[in-house]
């Protein structure tokens, strides 16, 4: 069982940015880290606007849960402890997502950002204040001709240096190596969230990427030439988009839409183990599972609402809104630590903790 440790709600300082640039509908611009050195005190939170990024320190501070109406979580507003914009990451186009990996090996931050026609860069930081080194950037096969589109990203989960990008007009994702190009797959819908799988019971977790495009979830093989790379292909509800997708610690697979429907996917059958029908009041756009409980899922909708259920037994654990629509949503990589930002410049964290059992 999980539950809330605290819910706070900060605001992005006027000095820093004061009107962001508008998001896509499933907008990926926020990244959250919680550094070691902090002892859980204190995140970061990376957020995009137009052609910059900035960094923005927010306290995670226990404090008393308050609930109102249809027992909503209410936030308890805090400061701002420090803010830069970032230097190291030019992009000359509007930025469309933001990703945080940690190299686990050496302790690095990787800050990945690709912008609207597909360039890459990707930044290697430290403790340091700001993002300390360029380490790599790559630019599309087609030198980012013909007119900008939402684009994502995703890391590999055991190979730092690999990359996917997916670009929703040209209908492609292109893997990188570094600034390697290796492969470059081709969607028949617009792409519009992507991952690596982990634990992956066909292969390994570096070469096996999950994508949603338009109705349907497909599954690539960076190692096949059939079909295009295509390993498989589960089609949703005719007409009814997928924004999101995830995948958990054990392997299982998580899709999200504008059918306002969860559904979990076993990889080794191709088959739903779970469907959460109508679980948000509003289309999907962002999906992570729990890194305390895999049985546990976090759903953003287009509604301002953030959301914690088990999808197994179908039921809700807490939920909490934001004040405006949402320009990005993430999940700490390794902690459940949610991060949130609203285009009225509040960014709204949650800290979630297993529930201790009296």
């Amino acid at each position: 069982m999980l539950e809330a440790k605290s819910l706070i709600r900060a605001v992005v300082p006027s000095s820093l940015l004061q009107y962001p640039s508008p998001a896509h509908l499933q907008s990926t611009r926020l990244a959250i880290h919680v550094p070691v050195s902090s002892r859980g005190s204190s995140c970061w939170i990376y957020i995009a606007s137009g052609c910059s990024i900035y960094k923005v320190e927010i306290p995670l501070e226990d404090s008393l849960i308050n609930r109102g109406k249809e027992s909503l979580l209410i936030p308890v507003h805090t400061e701002v402890v420090d803010s830069l914009l970032l230097k190291r990451c030019p992009h000359r186009f509007e930025i469309q997502s933001i990703v945080i990996a940690q190299n686990e090996s050496s302790g690095d931050v990787l800050l990945g950002s690709v912008d609207s026609f597909g360039h890459l860069i990707v930044s290697k930081g430290s403790t340091d204040r700001d993002v300390d080194k360029l380490t790599f950037s790559a630019s599309p096969r087609d030198c980012g001709v013909g007119e900008g589109s939402w684009a994502g990203l995703c890391f590999s989960p055991s190979v730092w240096s690999m990359t996917a990008v997916a670009r929703s007009f040209c209908k492609s994702i292109d893997v990188y190596d570094q600034d390697i190009h290796l492969r470059t797959f081709r969607t028949l819908w617009y792409p519009s969230s992507l991952t690596f799988l982990k634990n992956f019971c066909h292969g390994n977790e570096r070469s096996i990427l999950a994508v949603t495009e338009g109705s349907q979830l497909t599954i690539w093989d960076l190692r096949i030439k059939e079909n295009g790379g295509c390993l498989h292909r589960i089609c949703g509800s005719l007409g009814n988009m997928f924004y999101a997708v995830c995948c958990s610690s054990t392997g299982n697979i998580s899709v999200g839409g504008a059918d306002r429907t969860v559904t979990i996917y076993d990889p080794r059958r191709w088959s739903a183990l779970s469907r959460w029908v109508h679980c948000s009041k509003y289309e999907i756009t962002g999906l992570a599972f729990s890194s305390t409980h895999p049985d546990y899922i976090y759903v953003q909708g287009v509604d301002y609402e953030v959301f914690c259920g088990n999808w197994k037994e179908n039921n809700r654990v807490f939920s909490f809104r934001g004040d405006s629509n949402w320009l990005g949503f993430s999940k700490n990589s390794d902690r459940d630590v949610l991060g949130g930002w609203c285009d009225s410049g509040s960014i709204f964290v949650a800290d979630v903790v297993a529930k201790e059992v009296d």
